[in-house]
């Protein structure tokens, strides 16, 4: 019982195509109707239209990433049941297009952020980098949000304020593209201004209002999911802590087990994410698929390498410090145990080779995934024959 191999593809506009994908050894794609706007209902017709596409390149689709939560479900807005409807129905139709699989996130405002999509490593390879003090020049000097600086330690507010100093326009017009833009996958694309307006509507909505929205929110849509054969899997923060004053509560193996506890229907599942729960040296990553193993539907296997002062890069899949070959035995171990194959992706490959002059998503180049999925599937053969011998 082998993990199922996907890679995640972005429709029709991807610069990966799924001949590309096909060839990088991938059985399946892990998509999502991108075109759609937030909120909007997912017709059947639609999910045919994908899969028929899909499907007439050989590989196959179960895994939905991901079917967007609007900010009104995470505020709890005016138009949360119109919303909330919406979303049941668009899990009811991609069941009927053979869909098991629903991945999704909870994260107020911004989905994955990055500091730098293009870190050089000695390699020559690129990777995807987070700092915190990028983030609070970002925050303290361009965006201007109110009480920032309450934020951030004094030696990182001193810090910001050189870092900003010392960026030409150029330099900080970059930066602000990086964060709040819109990366592959990402719900939102923002201005400035409009982002300062977006983290406004935050305000009164701390952590445990947060949860509780969440708990709502999955209080809903999970019967639905149940009755059409769903499993819901929700994405950790990613990083896994606060950023721009906005709470962010799926975080720790202690905020997952919470939600299970308060929600514990059998659609409200998991999407382990080792590089979004590695950031943090307190997520016991093997531990975490022994003890949350029956909850995973999904896994994204990919690691980062910390660094000082809140830092992080995208590491090569086996290296930095996810732990992946203590991770690989239990993810063998998960499988055999409840005998099932678990929907499995690379993610965030370094831009590498030819990739390194071609215009790709970033994070979402076609070597750097093929490279990664090639060491996990070698990493997982191995471990199984090693157990069986």
């Amino acid at each position: 019982m082998f993990m199922t191999q996907t890679m995640r593809w972005f429709g029709p506009n991807d610069p990966v195509s799924l001949q590309g994908i096909r060839q990088s050894g991938a059985r399946e794609v892990v998509t999502a109707l991108h075109e759609v706007p937030n909120g909007d209902v997912w017709t059947l017709d639609a999910i045919r239209v994908r899969r028929a596409e899909i499907e007439a390149a050989g590989l196959g689709w179960t895994v939905v990433e991901s079917l967007p939560v609007h900010e009104d479900i995470k505020r709890r807005g005016a138009d949360w049941d119109r919303l909330i409807d919406h979303y049941r129905t668009s899990l009811a139709n991609l069941a009927a297009g053979g869909v098991s699989v629903v991945t999704y996130n909870f994260m107020p405002l911004l989905d994955w952020t990055r500091t730098d999509l293009a870190w050089e490593l000695p390699d020559g390879a690129r990777a995807l980098r987070f700092e915190q003090e990028a983030v609070a020049a970002y925050d303290l000097h361009i965006l201007g949000r109110s009480g920032a600086a309450d934020d951030y330690a004094p030696a990182m507010v001193e810090g910001a304020a050189c870092r900003f100093a010392a960026m030409d326009d150029d330099a900080r017009r970059r930066l602000s593209r990086t964060i709040i833009a819109g990366l592959p996958g990402s719900e939102e694309s923002f201005t400035d201004a409009d982002f300062l307006a977006a983290v406004g509507s935050y305000d009164g909505i701390d952590a445990a209002q947060l949860r509780a929205n969440h708990v709502a929110f999955l209080e809903a849509v999970c019967p639905v999911a149940e009755q059409h054969g769903i499993r819901l899997v929700v994405h950790p923060d990613d990083p896994p802590f606060p950023i721009f004053g906005l709470p962010r509560v799926v975080s720790t193996e202690a905020d997952v087990a919470d939600l299970f506890a308060k929600v514990p229907s059998a659609a409200n599942g998991l999407c382990l994410c080792t590089g979004s729960f590695g950031v943090r040296a307190d997520n016991d990553l093997p531990g975490m698929v022994e003890r949350l193993g029956t909850r995973i539907g999904f896994l994204h296997l990919r690691s980062v390498q910390r660094e000082p002062n809140g830092a992080f890069h995208e590491a090569a899949h086996l290296e930095g410090d996810a732990a992946m070959v203590d991770v690989m035995r239990a993810v063998v171990a998960l499988q055999r145990r409840e005998g099932r194959s678990i929907p499995m992706r690379p993610d965030h490959g370094h831009q590498m080779l030819d990739d390194l002059g071609r215009d790709t998503n970033p994070g979402y180049s076609l070597l750097g995934r093929m490279r990664g999925l090639a060491e996990l599937r070698g990493l997982e053969r191995g471990m199984a024959a090693a157990l069986d011998g």
